[in-house]
């Protein structure tokens, strides 16, 4: 069936149609996306998808609606929105149309829809409060900063919801589209970094081919014995440290002492290695102008570490 007809409520909008509208104009670009209480055009129809509107969720009969009572519910028994529902029903589509790989597809979608889909889905139906956030963040949740967007109230001109909405639809398919990317960005550095731990085998430095996302994998492998990682960056070398936890900056093993905020010939010294140029005062990162240099220094701070 070629869906032709979007159809959401007229009126302010919240996050949640709006996001859903993200996913459903990636799916069906050729639809056109309405916005009316009209009975006739929140009534299930061929080639039409309802959303956020209509007072039924019938995912077959193409009507994503989630004011009624009962309310759908997640297995959990959380509510869902309007977003839940269409991300539930049509998100593994809409990743395979970001072209993500079929392999992380589930993942992914399962990722998402814990992350970002099911906060939308609690705040739009008053299951949390924003304000829980802090009352310095409470304006800066992704529903509260989209919705801000609206026209203000003496903004009465004819049809200004509308083009409000129009405008806010590209912005938020930048945040939806970003957070997918990064997802299944992580996902490819964790098989890089995974081909890397075992290139490493009972070495405790992990040598990466570009800076990426490495401690999951380190975790996921089980590969405590790393404590170190070098990888190029642009024309120079790094040298960074691993997290001991998520919740954290404590390092597995910091740099030594001596480097601590040195730079140039002051680090070349303390170092003993030609061509390092500069080591945080906190101890995580180096830099050096070449992979021989930054291999050197690994190999020092290695040493160090495991002789304290």
């Amino acid at each position: 069936m070629t869906i032709t007809q979007l159809v959401t409520h007229s009126g302010g909008f919240h996050a949640d149609e709006l996001l859903s509208s993200v996913i459903l104009t990636r799916l069906f670009p050729d639809a056109t996306v309405l916005r009316s209480r009209d009975k006739a055009l929140i009534t299930p129809a061929e080639g039409r998808i309802i959303y956020d509107v209509g007072g039924d969720f019938d995912a077959e009969a193409g009507i994503f609606d989630h004011h009624q009572r009962p309310n759908p519910l997640r297995e959990d028994g959380q509510p869902y929105s309007s977003f839940g529902l269409i991300w539930a029903h049509y998100g593994h589509d809409y990743l395979r149309a970001l072209d993500v790989p079929e392999a992380d597809v589930n993942a992914i979608h399962d990722s998402f829809d814990r992350g970002f889909v099911l906060p939308i889905d609690l705040l739009d139906n008053g299951a949390v409060n924003a304000s829980e956030a802090g009352p310095l963040f409470a304006g800066l949740t992704l529903p509260a900063l989209l919705e801000s967007l609206k026209p203000v109230f003496d903004d009465r001109e004819e049809g200004v919801d509308d083009r409000a909405f129009a405008a806010a639809l590209p912005i938020a398919r930048a945040f939806v589209e970003a957070s997918i990317r990064r997802k299944a960005a992580k996902f490819r550095a964790e098989a890089m970094v995974m081909t890397a731990i075992d290139a490493a085998g009972e070495g405790h430095v992990l040598d990466l081919p570009m800076g990426m996302p490495f401690r999951g994998a380190v975790v996921k492998a089980g590969a405590d014995h790393l404590l170190f990682v070098i990888h190029p960056r642009g024309e120079e070398w790094t040298l960074t440290t691993i997290r001991s936890g998520d919740d954290t900056f404590e390092n597995r093993a910091d740099l030594p002492v001596a480097w601590a905020g040195q730079k140039d010939a002051a680090l070349e010294e303390a170092s003993g290695v030609k061509g390092a140029k500069f080591c945080h005062n906190g101890r995580f990162i180096a830099v050096a102008d070449s992979r021989e240099a930054i291999l050197q220094m690994a190999d020092i701070a290695v040493k160090e570490a495991l002789a304290a």
